[in-house]
């Protein structure tokens, strides 16, 4: 389908601010002495990619092919700065960077985009970028507020093990990514109702925003972060492994309110299930829903701006400072990609909602989609399975032990487990579609907690990961 005119104009608005972002950060960089940095390709690498959802995004909602074709090329071009991201980092290291979270983040957007590619080239799913290079922005934002310094590995982490055990991770992770996105689809492809979405993705949403509020609602209706510490680049400590934390006024209700609102579509959704009418509960189901992406953009806005700026009380009782303590976006990394991430799902759905028919003309058929989505699994099961021996041989070697129970080596385990059972399922019991789908996706969600969650609410012996 070739572009009508107002495809030609959102064209060349994407192309142009592209165009403009790139000569700003470019211009910045020069003033500031040098281009060939990691900061430079991780910029163009995100601005890139942010223009390849926008098109993509674009593709799906109308089904005009030039998107996708310059979707594509955006991509490859900021994949090409992704790659020279991490050549510059392991130069710069002297090692490959798996060293801590940062590094990990940095392997898993280069990998998330090599099989984003792949899959668009190899099996012609043409949309799949609305799912998967959200996610790879997400994660270069949340590289682009922590500390990226290079530092000597500590000695537990001075092994060649290290860079098997977290290319295995990476690799891995990045498959169930892929599986993730192509289950979805499945699910689409397969007339899942629309309200369905509705109803687990307001779940999801709430979920973020519940973890936030339970971790970091202070009782005077701020919001907990973590106190920073500029001129040094790391949190400030009140203890080891205790940070200091401070309290940013009315944040916590704000939060609070999010919650409210975007929990209110499911509770909508649930009362429809026994109304005698339902269309009228669902459709203020989803004017609630876009009420609630509405607040989340605002409660974004202002946690960015309120953690940017200000001094704040600490919660620990300290005479330092007068008690009043800066912060950072540094600080508080997995709030910020947690809200993100919240956000781009709200976006997802009603893009799903408003232009569903059209998305489906454009997404393979739900068949070729199941046998994808188990390809994949069957790929990244191996990887996941090597991760966990290659960790358990390299934690005998550091420490005498093959497994101590860490929260790390638990939900890793955990993770095996939930993707064991697919496949399991699969073989043994020859489940195929939805049943099928729903595993891929809770496997997809347990990574996500593996990878980000326990680093955040269960720090152990894997604190630098």
């Amino acid at each position: 389908m070739e572009a009508p005119a107002g495809g030609h104009l959102l064209l060349a608005l994407v192309g142009l601010s592209m165009t403009i972002l790139l000569i700003t950060a470019l211009m910045g960089a020069a003033k500031q002495g040098g281009l060939l940095t990691e900061a430079n390709f991780l910029t163009v690498s995100l601005i890139l990619y942010g223009g390849a959802t926008a098109l993509y995004v674009a593709y799906a909602v109308t089904g005009t092919s030039r998107f996708v074709t310059f979707a594509s090329l955006a991509t490859w071009v900021g994949f090409a700065a992704s790659t020279m991201a991490v050549a510059h980092r392991w130069a710069e290291a002297g090692r490959p960077p798996f060293a801590n979270i940062y590094e990990m983040l940095l392997a898993f957007v280069w990998t998330l985009g090599a099989l984003t590619l792949f899959v668009e080239k190899r099996y012609g799913v043409r949309v799949i970028g609305t799912v998967t290079l959200p996610l790879a922005v997400v994660s270069v934002l949340l590289m682009q507020v922590m500390p990226s310094g290079v530092h000597p590995l500590v000695p537990a982490l001075q092994s060649v093990w290290l860079h098997i055990h977290v290319s295995l991770a990476m690799l891995s992770y990045a498959g169930c990514a892929i599986s993730f996105a192509l289950a979805m689809m499945f699910l689409v492809q397969d007339k899942m109702k629309t309200e369905s979405f509705l109803a687990w993705t307001s779940g999801m949403i709430g979920a973020v925003y519940v973890g936030a509020l339970a971790t970091r609602f202070d009782p005077s209706g701020g919001l907990r972060v973590a106190a920073w510490d500029a001129a040094e680049g790391h949190q400030i400590f009140f203890a080891e492994r205790t940070p200091l934390l401070v309290v940013i006024p009315s944040l916590g209700w704000l939060f609070l309110v999010v919650l409210l609102v975007v929990l209110a579509p499911l509770g909508l959704y649930l009362w429809s299930r026994t109304s005698e009418r339902p269309e009228p509960v669902l459709d203020w189901a989803n004017r609630m829903f876009f009420v609630g992406a509405l607040l989340q953009i605002i409660a974004c806005g202002v946690f960015l701006l309120r953690v940017k700026e200000g001094l704040y009380r600490s919660v620990q009782p300290t005479d330092v400072n007068n008690g009043l303590f800066p912060t950072h976006l540094s600080a508080s990394p997995f709030l910020l990609a947690g809200a993100a991430g919240a956000l781009f799902a709200s976006l997802l759905y009603l893009m799903l909602s408003w232009r569903r028919s059209g998305l489906e003309r454009m997404i393979p058929p739900s068949d070729t989609l199941d046998v994808l989505t188990y390809k994949t699994i069957g790929i990244a099961f191996p990887l996941l399975t090597l991760m966990i021996a290659a960790g358990a041989y390299w934690a005998n070697q550091a420490w005498g032990s093959y497994w101590s129970w860490d929260p790390k080596e638990t939900w890793a385990l955990i993770t095996w487990l939930v993707y064991a059972g697919y496949l399991h399922m699969r073989i043994a019991r020859g489940w195929r579609g939805r049943r099928a789908a729903y595993f891929a996706i809770i496997g997809f969600a347990v990574v996500m907690f593996t990878f980000f969650g326990v680093t955040y609410l269960l720090p152990g012996m894997h604190a630098y990961a």
